[in-house]
């Protein structure tokens, strides 16, 4: 007797409701409806973007119990040593549009490296070959010769690291500033995360294309 339907009590659990007009309310408590779910997570070092239960390092466990009955998975994949901006949800039709190399989704990293000339970062630029596939033209924005911006239009496994070793360089440290239109939310630390808001939904819904 808890809960009420647009003020009538309902004790039914197979009654049926417009879940988009109905007043539902739960022991007082007014309840509000979202199809989807859409949250942003700073990404720790340590930790992986798998959903598998066993998996003791998986970002999943830092989210909280709510979300665990709604099938929440990450939206692609970050190393177990890159940070940053990692999205994570329960829409799979918009996520595997935005995943989809059709689609051309940016992603920007903040990186640190062993040193890369101009040469080597123009050469990242223009696409670098490699055992299996040829990188995208990319943006590099190198703010020393250590330290720098870049940002890609692919996922493949590896790739940024591989691109700069091809170079003759290395990564060292990186982080996932920017997906999709989004830039990663700075008041967030290492391990937190929060719902994105409806401007940032609109945003991915347009940029998935």
């Amino acid at each position: 007797g808890g809960v009420t339907v647009n003020g009538a009590v309902v004790k039914d659990p197979s009654a049926k409701i417009d879940e988009n007009s109905a007043s539902v309310t739960a022991e007082g408590r007014a309840l509000g409806y979202t199809e989807f779910r859409w949250l942003m997570l700073n990404k720790p070092e340590d930790t992986t973007s798998t959903t598998e239960p066993g998996d003791s390092k998986s970002v999943m466990k830092l989210l909280p119990p709510e979300f665990s009955g709604r099938d929440m998975f990450p939206c692609g994949r970050l190393d177990i040593d890159t940070t940053g901006l990692l999205l994570i949800t329960d829409d799979g039709q918009t996520a595997h549009n935005l995943l989809s190399p059709k689609h051309h989704c940016e992603k920007t990293y903040r990186f640190t490296c062993l040193p890369v000339d101009e040469e080597a970062a123009a050469k990242l630029e223009g696409g670098i070959e490699l055992s299996d596939f040829t990188s995208k033209p990319c943006k590099v924005n190198m703010t020393d010769s250590e330290h720098g911006e870049i940002t890609v239009t692919e996922g493949k496994y590896h790739q940024i690291k591989r691109m700069f070793h091809a170079v003759g360089s290395e990564i060292l440290t990186l982080e996932r500033i920017a997906f999709a239109g989004l830039t990663l939310d700075p008041s967030l630390e290492r391990g937190e995360w929060r719902e994105l808001t409806d401007g940032e939904i609109a945003l991915l819904m347009k940029n998935n294309g």
